[in-house]
C-alpha cells in the first residue's frame, strides 16, 4: 500500500507547502503550518461537465419573501442579545471556548425552552446517551422534543437530518466529527473544514439552524483552519476565568446582528443563569473607605457597564519596582503613571504597583483611563475617593482630559445605580445639554482639575461630618 502524501497547511491563509516551515511563505504568520492529508483528486478523464442553465431560479430582491418569523428565541434574554435578536433559521453559529466553560451547559439549557415548540437534534462525538441524559437532569432539562445521536460521521449526520427533519440541530463538537472519505484523523484541518462546510450547505438547503461547538487551541483561538469562521454565520466566544463564577458571551462575527454586544452569565450548580444587571453585580461588596478605587462606566456594544478599578501603590522591597495589571493594558498604564509623574510632579520610581478590574472583565477602551489616573493618585497620597463618583474620559500624554463616545447613556447608567457625582470631559457637556439629572456632574479639561474636583468633594463631605 502506497504512503499518504503528507502536506504542510497554514492554519491562518491555507497555503500548503511540501515541508514544514517556521514562518508561513504566504501571510507571514508565525508556527501556522500544520501537517495535513490532501483531499484527493478524482480522475476527470475527457468526460466535462455539462452546462446547467439555473435562469429559472433567478429571484429579484423584492420577490424575496422575508413576511414569516425568521426567528427562533432561545428562552435565554442574553444569548437572544448576542445573536442579534435570536436564532436565524437555516444559519449556523460555531459557539467557542476554554474546556469546561460552559459551552454544553448552555446549549442543553436552551433546549429545554426550543422543546416546548421546536424538535431538536443534540449530536454528541465527546459523550454517550447517558452521559448526555445525567447532565440534563442535573440542569433541569426534562423536554420530550430533544432527541440524542452519538455518532461521529458526518455524512450519516447529514442524511438523519434530512430524513427526520428537526427543527434545530446542535453538533458538539466540531474537532470530533470526521468524513470517511478523508484520510487524515478527525480533528485536523481538511477534516474540520469539509464538515463544518457539509453542515452549512445542510443546513441552508433544509432551512434548520445548526449550532457548532468548537474547541480552542493554546492561543485561545478557535482550533481549525481560519477558513471555517468564514464559513459559518456567526461565531461567539465563551470567555471568563476558570476560578471566577461570572461568564461572557461576545460575538466577534454576525452577519444578522452587531458584533458589540455581549452576554453575562453566572455558573451556578445548577447550570449558566443570565445577569442582566452587570453593573450591580461589578459594584456587589465595594469596601468603605479605601483608597485606590474607583468607579467608571464602560461601553460593551450598546449597553453601559459599570465596573470597579483597584489600584494599590506600595513601597517596593526590589532595585526594579513591579508593575502589573488585571483586566487592563499594562503598556496603558505605565503611560498614565509617566503622564502623573511629568504634569503633576507624583513619585511612583520607588512604588509597586497593581492594578485590578474587578470581577474580571477587560476594560480595553480609552474611556477609562481617568478612572485610573484617580486611583492612582488617590492610593499614592492614600486618601479615599468618594464611594458616590463616578469618573470616565481618555488621558493624553499632556495631561489633558478628551472627550469620549456615549457620555450620555454613561451618565444615565451611573445615575440609575445611585452614584451622585460624574466627573467627565469638559467637551462632553454639550451632548448632555437637554437633559435633566439628579447627578451632579464636573467638566474637567487636564487631570489637575479632575483632582480639585476630589479634592472639593472631600471638604464638602468633611464640612458635613463636623
Amino acid at each position: 500500500m502506497a504512503k499518504p502524501k503528507i502536506i504542510y497547511r497554514c492554519t491562518a491563509c491555507g497555503y500548503e507547502s511540501a515541508k514544514w516551515n517556521g514562518k508561513c511563505p504566504s501571510c507571514g504568520s508565525w508556527n501556522t503550518l500544520e501537517e495535513d492529508v490532501p483531499l484527493p483528486t478524482q480522475a476527470v478523464g475527457n468526460n466535462r461537465r455539462k452546462p446547467v442553465d439555473l435562469s429559472d431560479k433567478i429571484q429579484e430582491l423584492e420577490e424575496v419573501d422575508t413576511t414569516a418569523d425568521v426567528r427562533y428565541h432561545t428562552g435565554v434574554g442574553e444569548l437572544d442579545r448576542v445573536l442579534g435578536g435570536g436564532l436565524v433559521r437555516g444559519s449556523i453559529v460555531l459557539l467557542g471556548g476554554e474546556p469546561g466553560i460552559g459551552k454544553s451547559t448552555l446549549l442543553l439549557q436552551i433546549c429545554q425552552y426550543f422543546g416546548k415548540e421546536h424538535t431538536v437534534l443534540y449530536v454528541s462525538g465527546e459523550e454517550s446517551a447517558k452521559q448526555i441524559k445525567l447532565r440534563a437532569e442535573r440542569l433541569g432539562v426534562t423536554t420530550k422534543n430533544l432527541f440524542l445521536l452519538t455518532v461521529t460521521d458526518a455524512q450519516s449526520i447529514c442524511d438523519t437530518i434530512s430524513a427526520s427533519r428537526p427543527d434545530i440541530v446542535i453538533i458538539d463538537s466540531i474537532q470530533t466529527m470526521r468524513m470517511e472519505e478523508i484520510s487524515s484523523s478527525a480533528g485536523s484541518l481538511t477534516q474540520v473544514r469539509e464538515c463544518t462546510n457539509l453542515f452549512m450547505h445542510t443546513a441552508k438547503q433544509l432551512d434548520i439552524p445548526v449550532w457548532i461547538v468548537g474547541h480552542v487551541n493554546k492561543d485561545g483561538a478557535i482550533a481549525g483552519p481560519k477558513v471555517m469562521e468564514h464559513i459559518v454565520d456567526t461565531v461567539l466566544y465563551f470567555e471568563g476565568e476558570r476560578n471566577l463564577s461570572y461568564r461572557l458571551l461576545r460575538a466577534v462575527k454576525n452577519r444578522y446582528g452587531s458584533t458589540n454586544e455581549i452576554g453575562v452569565f453566572e455558573m451556578q450548580d445548577s447550570g449558566l443563569h443570565e445577569v442582566p444587571n452587570p453593573s450591580a453585580m461589578l459594584l456587589d461588596g465595594r469596601p468603605h473607605g479605601v483608597s485606590g478605587t474607583c468607579v467608571t462606566c464602560m461601553m460593551e456594544g450598546s449597553r453601559p457597564i459599570l465596573a470597579e478599578i483597584q489600584v494599590l501603590a506600595t513601597k517596593s522591597g526590589f532595585s526594579a519596582p513591579r508593575r502589573q495589571t488585571q483586566g487592563f493594558d499594562y503598556s496603558r498604564m505605565v503611560i498614565l503613571i509617566a503622564v502623573l509623574e511629568k504634569h503633576l510632579g507624583m513619585f511612583f520610581g520607588t512604588l509597586d504597583v497593581y492594578l485590578n478590574v474587578v470581577g474580571g472583565f477587560q476594560l480595553d477602551e480609552p474611556a477609562g483611563d481617568l478612572a485610573v489616573a484617580l486611583c492612582l493618585y488617590s492610593s499614592l497620597v492614600d486618601k479615599p475617593i468618594s464611594e458616590r463618583t463616578v469618573a470616565f474620559g481618555e488621558v493624553g500624554l499632556g495631561g489633558e482630559v478628551r472627550g469620549i463616545s456615549h457620555i450620555r447613556r454613561r451618565v444615565q447608567e451611573a445615575e440609575r445605580m445611585g452614584f451622585t457625582r460624574c466627573i467627565v470631559p469638559h467637551q462632553c457637556l454639550h451632548e448632555l445639554k437637554g437633559g435633566s439629572y439628579q447627578i451632579r456632574i464636573a467638566g474637567v479639561r487636564n487631570l489637575r482639575q479632575a483632582f480639585s474636583v476630589l479634592e472639593k468633594d472631600a471638604r464638602e463631605t468633611t464640612g458635613q461630618g463636623e
